[in-house]
This record gives structure tokens, C-alpha cells and sequence, in this order.
């Protein structure tokens, strides 16, 4: 190939179709003119119009295989890129349509799997390790690492190379085999009532689908039925037993041979009342029901291609069967069901945990204020890139199913079944507040100190026992240390390992700072949307008033950089009632300001309330903690953890070269050893282990470039600051930290 001249490229690589509405497959036209175009006349106009000349661009084909990959897929639908041809461009018309390119045809096709993009064109910038591994393949003709992207986050539930008993979430691959069956009955669907039926003669749990009023006044059993009603039969609110008979059945009369789940432990349920996506024959519109085969054919379309036209049709099929009698926030359920790793259910508890927990916004632009098929794309265009982050609190939608049934957000009372914004005043008859999903008790997450050590905490188990029993004794502890010890981090997993449970909505998480007042923390005036003023309780008082309501449930605060803001003006009177022996209504104080019915009521820190702080003993800007706020509290120090349980953890968990963990090792014991010798400086300025520790798996050989970066940016400022008057010392020690590299 011809390579142009790359200057005055944008430094982007394109990715790009050659197929747009159906049409047939433009490439090997585009190679014989030598052009590549935009198939659309009102879209990626302005992506187009942004390339360079010198980009480099390839032609994608993108689609999902389960058989016949080079490595083990357990059955689960993989993404699979090929790419089919490769070039520079030599030229942009900037119209928005075309540009010419220089093009080299790839033979055979190379295929490229997990990390594809549905649109088009796909705008690639080097600088992850995943965009630079896809540039690399396409470009350069490097192999792909496979193994590094079935273990990253987003893949790994499905394809990593764990022990299969140790991934969730099995139970998708029969919901998918039954949505597969059941799609080939769209056109035949007087067979599966008929095969439905005589199901229902057999098992109990069916009896709702006889209930139906037909136009000639009579009732009896459905005459037709949507494939979103046929999979909400077993998931519905009855018992699990029930449901794996109902499954077992429904698979039998399909052909799926897939096993039925043993678990249905975070999959959202239809309630009972209103378990059907239709209304009666005699109320319904003759295309209701297939407005809703519509949208399941297109679900599984767009789920299972990559391409514009999937997403249009499934946008519009959506918004025509959304907003229908029977059919609200349940669609979102039986896409869920059809395609869990692709859809994102919008059941009362997501819904919670989506807006509250992930802080990601849902647009109700559509009937009845909830979304449209816009916004239910916009949501999930957004959550998607994040599922892929390291540090993420869910990786893919199954996980933030299971999640959202167990979490509570923090000081709120659980909603009772359903909510007002569930009801559906135009369903039938006596079903008119019927709701549409029903919540299942969640079970408790147990959490212990097993769980801190498989977090990967390099202490010994001796010393976080220690740590709780002087939290349960204390009350009130502060984990206080250098830089990089892990404080933030073991913080929050000693009040779970505390409680026995993962449960965040008993834990309230606050950073002190210069500003922080006790109008902010315990009870303050704030401004209302109408211009006044109200008496709001900060979130110390929220968590007194949460652990008083039930006191069978340990309730934990966790305070970081607590010597960071004037804990004795910040807690006022509270600091007294702090300590473990005024822990009681006895030795109650009325606060500074009343409740918001302006009353003034006697306030004390119940025995299920415990304080956790962070404290970072390297900071020459801080004060030393008032003597009241020390009494109070037990102090632990944390230390630099770099030995035997780091390295192993660096090197399974982290990818982390063995021979060069210890060498790391090394380099990091002797510069302690030398700020601890400093008289300028000692113990307390150490660097910690988690400037060693990776936060996400390194590729094989790249654990010197990390490093390198981590002194250079991270390590090597701290030291300047450190040796603020002796610069050439703090140079001297960076140095010798890569040095020989």
C-alpha cells in the first residue's frame, strides 16, 4: 500500500460500515474507486466532515458468533469486528459524504473480538489499552490479546477464565434460548396459544389466561398472546418452585435446551395482577399485540447486529407499542428478559439505583411521563462506556439488576410494591392500580473479614480483628497513616465487615474540609426552591435518626480527612456524646438548633452508631487533632504493606511481572528507608503500597512503562514536595527509583 504522508492528521483512526440500510455491501466498490462514503444524508455528517488527511481508517463488518471462536464462549453470543480492508486518507470533499482514501484490502478477513461499536462510524483515539490493542490489530497486524478483554470487567461474567462456578448470571443463557424459540412462532401464534393452554391444564400458576373478555362479551382463555406475556409467566410473583415448573414446561413445548434456572435472584418480576402486556380482546386495538411481536423481533435484531438500521427500527418499533394499555416500564423488563446483556430493565429498583446510586439521569419524555425510545437509549449509551471502567460499581446489566434488588438508598425508606408513578390509570377494570413490578425480599450480602482479605488487604487477619474489636469497643476509630496506605480504601469494608453485611444505604460517607460547618454536618438553615429558608438535618443527623429507628442494625459514618475541617466546631455539641460511655438518652443535648417543627428535643448518639475516620499524618498543612476529638476516638496507624501478600496479589490479580514486583519492592523499601532516616521528614512521610498497586490488569509487558509513569507523575511529585527545600535530593531519590530501566 501507498502510505500518504500522516501530517496534519487529527491523530484519530475511523472505523467504518460499508453497508446502510439494508443495502448490499459497498466495499468492493469503495476499493475500486478508492473513496469510502457516508450512506446517509442526515447523519455523521459532521464526523466525516472532521476527518483527516494521513487518518487512518478501516471497513468494518460487526455481528455475533457463539460457535467456532478461539477460545471458550460457554455458549454466551460474542461480538465479533471483521475487518475487511485498510487505508489512509488521502483526502477529505468535506461535504459530510465523502472522502477519498488510499485502500489496501485485508485477506483473509481479520476478526476482532468483544470491544466493537454499533454506529457506523467509530472515531478511535490511541491512549487505552484497549484502543491502542484495536489499533494495533487492524493497523499494524498485531494479534489481539484476547485474554486481557474476556478478564476486563465489561466480558468478564461471560467469557473471563474463571472457575464456571464462580460466574453469575448462567441463568441468561436459557432466557435467550427461549426468546430465540419463541420469535419463530411470530406468524404462528395460534400454535403457541394452543401449546400454552394445554401447559396450563397441566401446572398450576397459568389460571390469569383464561380470564379473557372476548369482543362477543363471552370470556375464556387469551385467543392470541405477545411473547413478552409468554416469558412473563415464569416471572411473575409466585413461588420459585412454580416458576421452574412453568420454565421447564414453556422450554419442553419450545425445544430449548437449555437447563432451567436454579436462582431467579435479581431478575425483575411481573406483579400478578398485571402480569399481561394487553388488554382484553374486547378493549384492545386489533394491532396491539403485534406492536409488541414488533418490538421483541426488533429487540433481538439491534441486540444481535451492529448496525444504524437496527437501532432505528428497534427506536421505532419501541415508541409504537410504548404507552398502550398494559404496556408502560415493563417493556424495558421483556427486553431485559430477551437479551439481559444488552438491555437495560427500568423495574422500580433499577430505576432507584440508576438515578440515585449511578447518578445517571432518565429521561420521561414519553407517554405518561416515562421514556421513550430515546430516552432509553440515551441511558444506556451512557452507561455502557462506564460498565467497561475498572473502578465502575456494576460492569453490564445483569449485574446492575442484581444489584439494584439489593440496594437501599442511604436514609430512605424502601418504596412499598410498585409506586405511584406505576399506575396505569388506564388499565382494565379492577386492575386500574394494579402496579407493574413486584419486589422481592433481597437477601443479605453477608460481608467478614474473609472478604477484606479476597478484596485484596495486605494486612495479616490478626490485624484487621484488631481493628474491629477497638471499633466495636471505641465506638469511634481513625485509621491514620502515610500516603498510599489504603485508609479510603479499608475504611468502608471494615463498617460492612462490622454490620456482616454489604449494605450502603446503613453507611453515609463525608469528607471534611476547611469550609465544612455544623450547619452542614448536624442541622443548618438551607434555601428552599421557593426562595426560603428551612431547617435541614446534615448527614451525621441523618444517620442518628436512621440507627434510633432500628437498633438491631449497625449503622456506620465514615469520615475522610477527618483533620482536614475543625471537628470540634463541625460536630458542636455531638463531640461529647461521641464517647462509648455517653451513649445513651440519659446523657442527651438539646442541639443548637431545633426540629424543623420548632421544637427543641433532646438528641443523644444511639449504640449502633459508629464512627469511622481517615487521616493523613504526611500533610505539613494540618494542624494536630484537638485533645477532646482524641479521647474519643482510637487511633490505628497504618503502614506501607509491600511483602509477600502484595506481590502475589500484584502479580494474579494485577498482571504485575513477578520478577519485577520484587524489584519494585526493593526500590520502594529503600526510598522509606531513606525518608524515614531524614530528620526533615521520618515514618510518617513514607510512601504507601498503593502507589504500587495497579488499579486495573496490566498487559503483559508493560509493568516497567507503568511504573516508570507512576514515579514520574505520581511518586516523583510527592517527593518534591516533600524535599520542597532540597530539591536535588528529591530528584536524587526519583531517580534512583527507575533507575537501571
Amino acid at each position: 500500500m501507498n502510505i500518504q504522508t500522516r501530517e496534519g492528521a487529527s491523530g484519530a483512526t475511523w472505523f467504518v460500515g460499508a453497508s446502510y440500510g439494508g443495502t448490499d455491501d459497498q466495499t468492493p466498490r469503495f476499493l475500486s474507486e478508492g473513496i469510502w462514503e457516508n450512506g446517509y444524508e442526515d447523519k455523521h455528517l459532521d464526523l466525516v466532515r472532521s476527518m483527516r488527511t494521513g487518518d487512518r481508517i478501516a471497513i468494518k463488518s460487526s455481528y455475533t458468533r457463539k460457535h467456532g471462536l478461539p477460545f471458550e464462549t460457554r455458549g454466551q453470543a460474542v461480538s465479533v469486528m471483521a475487518i475487511k480492508a485498510i487505508g489512509t486518507i488521502t483526502e477529505n470533499l468535506n461535504d459530510g459524504q465523502r472522502v477519498k482514501v488510499d485502500w489496501e484490502k485485508v485477506e483473509p478477513v481479520r476478526e476482532w473480538y468483544f470491544n466493537t461499536h454499533r454506529g457506523t462510524v467509530w472515531r478511535v483515539l490511541p491512549g487505552e489499552w484497549m484502543t491502542d490493542g484495536l489499533i494495533a490489530f487492524a493497523f499494524d497486524n498485531k494479534p489481539q490479546d484476547v485474554e486481557r478483554f474476556r478478564n476486563a470487567p465489561y466480558w468478564r461474567e461471560r467469557f473471563g477464565t474463571a472457575a464456571t462456578d464462580k460466574q453469575r448470571f448462567g441463568w441468561t443463557k436459557f432466557y435467550e434460548a427461549i426468546a430465540d424459540k419463541l420469535l419463530t412462532y411470530r406468524t404462528n401464534r395460534a400454535v403457541l396459544v394452543d401449546g400454552i393452554r394445554k401447559i396450563s391444564l397441566r401446572v398450576e400458576g397459568l389460571g390469569h389466561l383464561a380470564e379473557d373478555k372476548y369482543a362477543d362479551g363471552a370470556t375464556g382463555f387469551v385467543k392470541d398472546i405477545c411473547p413478552f406475556t409468554t416469558m412473563g409467566l415464569f416471572n411473575r410473583g409466585i413461588k420459585d418452585t412454580n416458576r421452574k415448573i412453568i420454565a421447564t414446561e414453556l422450554a419442553d413445548f419450545l425445544g430449548v435446551d437449555e437447563p432451567v434456572p436454579e436462582t431467579f435472584e435479581g431478575i425483575p418480576l411481573l406483579n400478578n395482577l398485571k402480569s399481561w402486556y394487553f388488554p382484553f380482546e374486547v378493549n384492545r386495538s386489533p394491532d396491539h399485540i403485534d406492536s409488541l411481536w414488533d418490538v421483541f423481533a426488533a429487540g433481538i435484531a439491534y441486540a444481535d447486529t451492529d448496525d444504524d438500521l437496527a437501532r432505528e427500527e428497534f427506536a421505532k418499533a419501541f415508541d409504537n407499542a410504548n404507552g398502550r394499555r398494559g404496556v408502560a416500564w415493563n417493556l424495558t423488563f421483556g427486553l431485559y428478559w430477551i437479551r439481559p446483556w444488552a438491555f437495560l430493565s427500568l423495574d422500580q429498583g433499577s430505576r432507584t439505583y440508576v438515578s440515585k446510586k449511578l447518578g445517571v439521569p432518565i429521561g420521561l419524555h414519553g407517554p405518561k411521563r416515562r421514556c421513550n425510545s430515546a430516552d432509553y437509549l440515551v441511558a444506556m449509551d451512557v452507561l455502557e462506556p462506564r460498565f467497561q471502567e475498572v473502578s465502575y460499581p456494576v460492569h453490564s446489566y445483569p449485574e446492575l439488576s442484581l444489584e439494584s434488588w439489593l440496594y437501599k438508598a442511604p436514609t430512605e425508606e424502601k418504596s412499598p410494591v410498585g409506586g405511584e408513578d406505576d399506575v396505569d390509570a388506564d388499565d382494565d377494570g379492577d386492575d386500574a392500580a394494579a402496579l407493574e413490578d413486584v419486589h422481592v425480599a433481597a437477601p443479605i450480602v453477608a460481608y467478614s473479614v474473609d472478604h477484606i482479605l479476597e478484596d485484596g488487604c495486605f494486612l495479616e487477619r490478626s490485624e484487621i480483628d484488631r481493628l474491629l474489636d477497638r471499633l466495636r469497643t471505641k465506638k469511634n476509630l481513625i485509621l491514620q497513616g502515610p500516603p498510599g496506605t489504603g485508609k479510603t480504601w479499608l475504611a468502608k469494608r471494615l463498617a460492612f465487615a462490622l454490620m456482616g453485611q454489604k449494605d450502603e444505604s446503613k453507611v453515609r460517607a463525608v469528607q471534611f474540609h476547611p469550609n465544612l460547618s455544623y450547619e452542614d454536618f448536624v442541622r443548618g438553615w438551607r434555601p428552599t426552591g421557593e426562595g426560603k429558608l428551612s431547617l435541614a438535618d446534615g448527614v451525621f443527623m441523618e444517620a442518628i435518626k436512621a440507627a434510633s429507628k432500628d437498633s438491631s442494625s449497625k449503622f456506620v459514618v465514615v469520615i475522610e480527612e477527618i483533620n482536614r475541617g475543625n471537628p470540634a466546631q463541625i460536630f458542636g455539641e455531638l463531640l461529647t456524646l461521641l464517647e462509648a460511655g455517653k451513649r445513651t438518652p440519659n446523657e442527651a443535648l438539646e442541639l443548637c438548633y431545633p426540629d424543623a417543627d420548632g421544637t427543641r428535643r433532646p438528641v443523644h448518639i444511639p449504640e449502633n452508631l459508629y464512627v469511622i475516620g481517615t487521616m493523613n499524618i504526611a500533610d505539613r498543612s494540618l494542624a494536630l487533632v484537638d485533645l477532646a476529638l482524641r479521647r474519643r476516638f482510637a487511633f490505628v496507624g497504618l503502614e506501607p504493606r509491600l511483602g509477600s501478600i502484595w506481590r502475589e496479589w500484584v502479580v494474579k490479580s494485577c498482571g504485575v511481572d513477578e520478577v519485577l514486583a520484587a524489584d519494585i519492592e526493593q526500590r520502594l523499601a529503600d526510598l522509606n528507608e531513606r525518608i524515614s532516616s531524614d530528620a526533615r521528614l521520618g515514618k510518617q512521610f513514607r510512601i504507601g503500597h498503593s502507589y504500587a498497586t495497579p488499579v486495573h490488569r496490566l498487559g503483559d509487558g508493560e509493568t516497567k512503562k507503568w511504573f516508570q509513569q507512576v514515579v514520574e507523575t505520581e511518586i516523583g511529585p510527592l517527593l518534591d514536595e516533600y524535599w520542597f527545600d532540597a530539591p536535588d535530593e528529591a530528584q536524587k531519590a526519583t531517580t534512583q527509583l527507575i533507575q537501571g530501566w
